[in-house]
């Protein structure tokens, strides 16, 4: 049977499981919309094309499952960029699919054309220029075991109109290739390295981050920190991995983290970074950085280890996997004396002397909103002020539950992320906290959100300010307060 490439496409997306897309139609795409409205996927009509995009993160965050957004060329494309680089930055398995003007005109500055190819491959993990409909059938399965495997991470798939609109014959859309194990072995001998350092340090701590959450390995970290008394701290990216609520957890760390933290870290002797990166939010400066504390690092991300920090111990592999072998080798150890300086300092720098007590201040608020929304909330945030509150005060218990831009830091995610992310989890509360300027980066969205009349809540803090801006204005730059205040006051209700 005969199929054009735009057919080929959304029947191979049908077959890697996608059932929702969220995208804007345009000239060089038409094809795949009309071969899309032949299919059971559903389509969500976002009013901008970054707004599509963050409704697939909202999707791929929230479960862990690759998600797909369409654009047009051209400024469609340039428009999802933002979305794409968020996806790198984060390690978020998304696919977006581009038009582009016909292959013949590629090159000659024709109407809407860009080179989307080009100006994506910094950002993305791997990204496709399609010469012909055959080469979509090796192309979108190979993207979306690109997008998945080991680190995850964005792939971009540009097909020209030409290519959408040619047929091929096709016998049948089955799996026709063995995928390949591309799992990374991890040796042994250091392994029982690693817990030989583990069991005879003193002052540990477990630094982990957003890897854990992708690896899955929340529970068996759990288990490992309490068999050895480690205490534990999350990077932003890795809220969740560890409940707040629990003993061993000693909040986030770095610029935007708890005071106690932060001191906790300088005097660690080992740090065993789990799934992170060194990022400078959560190092501050590298080389007074745990400055007495020797490095466990495990990462799937080969490039990470040894990029920021020198590790004393570095494993490549799935963090899951190295925990699963480290455990049986790791002692059961009370640390006493360990416990006991944590304690101290947390009562030397109590996080409650850093909280306003008005009730209507937003860590109060934040932190009332979080003792009733229940642990399987799911809560996106926007970038400012108000994303640092509600890393520092929400109290996260679940892996996936808050999804926030974290490497890119991008104003106006949060919003269409939620929409995104109540479309993939029907029957969850979605929380969405905003600040007024990040709000408005993305509002058209609520126009989406009225069709779709999902049940979010959206709750932002309208100070009239970039707050984020001010504050560093205030504490870096002498109280020069420069476009940072907006003057017209904004009716959001």
């Amino acid at each position: 049977m005969k199929y054009s490439g735009a057919e080929i496409t959304i029947k191979l997306l049908e077959r890697e499981g996608i059932d929702i897309i969220a995208g804007i139609p345009g000239g060089t795409n038409l094809p795949l919309y009309s071969a899309l409205g032949k299919s059971k996927i559903r389509h969500i009509l976002a009013r901008h094309e970054q707004g599509a995009g963050f409704m697939s993160h909202g999707m791929a965050r929230s479960t862990g499952k690759t998600a797909v957004c369409f654009a047009c060329s051209g400024p469609g494309a340039t428009n999802l960029m933002t979305a794409i680089a968020d996806a790198k930055m984060d390690s978020v398995p998304i696919i977006a699919i581009t038009g582009q003007v016909p292959s013949s005109l590629i090159g000659t500055d024709a109407f809407q054309e860009v080179d989307t190819y080009g100006m994506t491959i910094p950002i993305t993990k791997h990204n496709f220029l399609i010469r012909s409909a055959k080469e979509l059938l090796s192309a979108i399965p190979e993207a979306f075991r690109i997008a998945s495997e080991g680190r995850p991470g964005p792939v971009l798939i540009d097909i020209p109109k030409d290519v959408q609109l040619e047929t091929i014959k096709i016998e049948s859309f089955d799996r026709s290739f063995d995928e390949d194990d591309l799992s990374i072995c991890i040796d042994e001998a250091t392994i029982e390295r690693a817990a030989e350092m583990i069991n005879s340090s003193k002052k540990p701590v477990l630094y982990t981050g957003g890897g854990i959450i992708l690896s899955g390995a929340e529970d068996i970290l759990m288990d490992f920190a309490h068999k050895n008394s480690i205490p534990v701290t999350s990077t932003l990216m890795g809220l969740g991995c560890f409940p707040s609520g629990d003993d061993m957890f000693i909040g986030m760390l770095g610029m935007h983290g708890q005071r106690y933290t932060n001191h906790i870290m300088h005097e660690t002797d080992l740090i065993l970074a789990f799934g992170v990166r060194f990022d400078d939010r959560a190092t501050g400066k590298v080389k007074e950085f745990c400055p007495n504390a020797r490095i466990i690092h495990i990462d799937i991300d080969g490039a990470e280890i040894n990029k920021i920090k020198k590790a004393d111990i570095a494993i490549q592999g799935d963090i899951k996997q190295a925990i699963k072998q480290l455990l049986p080798l790791i002692e059961h150890n009370a640390r006493k004396k360990w416990t006991e300086t944590i304690m101290d300092m947390r009562e030397k720098y109590p996080i409650s002397k850093m909280v306003k007590q008005d009730e209507q201040s937003p860590e109060v608020m934040i932190k009332k909103i979080g003792g009733f929304a229940g642990e399987e909330t799911i809560i996106t945030t926007d970038v400012g002020q108000h994303q640092m509150w509600v890393a520092q005060y929400y109290p996260f218990s679940k892996p996936r539950t808050l999804l926030t831009s974290g490497g890119l830091g991008t104003m106006g995610f949060g919003f269409p992320a939620a929409i995104g992310a109540s479309l993939a989890n029907p029957g969850k509360k979605v929380i969405c906290f905003s600040g007024d300027g990040s709000f408005l980066m993305n509002i058209q969205e609520l126009s989406t959100l009225s069709e779709l009349n999902l049940d979010i809540k959206i709750i932002i803090f309208n100070n009239r300010h970039l707050g984020l801006v001010r504050q560093q204005q205030v504490y870096f730059y002498g109280k020069e307060l420069i476009a940072s205040q907006f003057y017209c006051k904004t009716d959001f209700a």
